[in-house]
């Protein structure tokens, strides 16, 4: 919220790294999808189809990781706060933004002056970062259902016979990318909707005291 600060004990080191892991990984599958999809210059396919490999397996690993490391990781359940507890109760319901997600909503909609003030995460921030975790498994999923080498695999052409055939696994593929490029903006603009202080303490790590 405004003037709120943000100090290290909401986002531990670990997390920081994980988030930038992400982010790199997700503009390299965005321009080398892109390029795979539409080549707008000769001579890179190659390159391309590696980067887009090599960032989807780091994506999914740095995934992984992340949701175990809710479990084993302390950070603050509130922001502005030092207070510290399993990283996990941060995304389980909490009394602290019980019967908040209508009001959050309304908020964003602008029938709402006030921003509604909850835990750590509000209840719409916390359904949307959770459906990030299964759309992430399911695009790389896609990818592999539409990738010469394995999509004649059993576990594979399974799903795509499912959804009617490669063309629309394709365009599920594709679709799911917009979903993220959108879901970004969208994440990136909310964050620093009052200030720059969420970006400075996920990116640089920069504690702020308003």
């Amino acid at each position: 919220m405004a003037g709120q600060p943000h100090y290290r004990e909401a986002h531990p080191l670990v997390f920081v790294m994980t988030h930038w892991v992400n982010l790199i990984c997700m503009i390299m599958l965005a321009f080398s999808g892109f390029y795979i999809h539409f080549p707008f210059f000769p001579g890179f396919m190659g390159v391309a189809r590696g980067m887009h490999f090599f960032a989807m397996y780091v994506i999914i690993i740095n995934l992984t990781f992340r949701i175990v490391a809710a479990f084993t990781v302390k950070t603050a359940t509130d922001l502005g706060s030092r207070e510290v507890d399993t990283d996990i109760k941060n995304w389980l319901p909490q009394e602290k933004n019980k019967h908040q997600f209508f009001e959050t909503v309304k908020y964003y909609l602008f029938l709402r002056k006030e921003g509604v003030i909850s835990a750590k995460y509000g209840s719409l921030q916390k359904m949307a970062y959770l459906a990030t975790i299964p759309l992430t498994y399911l695009q790389a999923y896609t990818g592999f259902a539409i990738y010469g080498p394995t999509m004649k695999g059993g576990f594979f052409a399974a799903g795509t016979t499912l959804v009617g055939g490669p063309m629309n696994m394709r365009i599920i593929h594709y679709f799911i990318m917009w979903v993220f490029i959108v879901f970004t903006m969208i994440h990136a603009y909310l964050a620093n909707i009052y200030n720059f202080n969420p970006s400075k303490i996920i990116f640089a790590w920069k504690e702020t005291d308003h």
